[in-house]
């Protein structure tokens, strides 16, 4: 008899998501003060867009 709530869920984007929060709030725990913006964008793999000159 199949059961209809036996179903298996993937989102990859979600599971994207719980790594990256994962990987912020074990840092965060690791540090003594607050994460610097530097730091979260290297830990998220954040690449900083070069400043144009106008």
């Amino acid at each position: 008899m199949h059961d209809q709530f036996d179903v298996t869920l993937e989102d990859g984007d979600l599971l994207g998501e719980v790594e990256l929060t994962t990987t912020l709030i074990i840092a965060a725990s690791e540090c003594e003060g607050r994460l610097s913006t530097e730091e979260i964008d290297r830990l998220l793999g954040v690449v900083p867009v070069p400043k144009q000159r106008g």
